[in-house]
């Protein structure tokens, strides 16, 4: 009889689980926030060892992604606790302060969209790791544009959680972009420099006028939503 109890209340937690996108979108942005700040790390040692200005730009992309995946983070954990109003008020505190740096997030970009254009981005790998590296961003971005997708459909009321969604599409796409200029530098194709560097930029951007789109729609979302709910309720203590 326990072993059956258990086994149900194992399936009805597993069953919530599933249902529950906030707590897998929070889940998810704890790990992918641990990996985070271990490229952060590596790439800030990479840049002062080897002077290396690619290594330092995407540090400093790096690290304003785990200020902003901690700060909703750590929002979301404060809040949970208390009324509603004042979950409100500590979301749209935690918003304006990521959306600040999710702006500076988007300049920050710039410096290493432009290195990876001109193919100065150091590339020590082989074919092999080079094609792991391909799946491996392909996992990404089709977990990305899988919940992107979900929360354009489904309009979550809660602005932090789709910001972190729209955060983890544009990690995602700067790795598209990363991949595309390591398979260029691999494959080694000088005959066809310039035909190649046209492309990348073309591609490059195109990336990244996406990402300043979905950047401002989010913003001007976030803005008028919590814009009509901050007043709303008085928290009653």
């Amino acid at each position: 009889m326990k072993n059956e109890t258990v086994l149900e209340r194992s399936k009805l937690i597993l069953q919530k689980w599933r249902k529950d996108s906030v707590r897998k979108t929070v889940a998810s942005s704890l790990f992918t926030f641990g990996a985070t700040v271990l490229f952060a790390l590596y790439n800030g040692f990479l840049g002062i060892f080897l002077k290396s200005v690619w290594h330092g730009s995407i540090c400093v992309f790096y690290l304003l992604l785990v200020f902003i995946r901690g700060i909703i983070l750590l929002a979301e954990r404060s809040g949970n606790a208390r009324c509603e109003s004042k979950k409100t008020h500590i979301r749209y505190r935690a918003f304006v302060i990521s959306a600040i740096m999710l702006l500076f997030l988007n300049l920050a970009l710039i410096c290493p969209i432009v290195l990876m254009v001109k193919f100065e981005k150091p590339v020590n790998m082989e074919l092999i790791p080079a094609i792991a590296m391909a799946a491996y961003t392909t996992y990404k971005i089709t977990m990305a544009s899988i919940h992107f997708h979900k929360q354009k459909s489904r309009r979550h009321k809660n602005m932090l959680i789709t910001e972190l969604r729209t955060v983890n599409f544009i990690d995602a796409l700067v790795s598209v972009l990363t991949l595309q200029n390591t398979l260029i530098i691999v494959n080694g194709a000088k005959s066809n420099a310039d035909n190649l560097l046209v492309l990348s930029a073309i591609s490059s951007a195109v990336i990244y006028i996406v990402i300043i789109f979905i950047t401002i729609r989010l913003l001007v979302a976030g803005v008028k939503q919590h814009g009509n709910d901050i007043f709303s309720k008085s928290c009653l203590r």
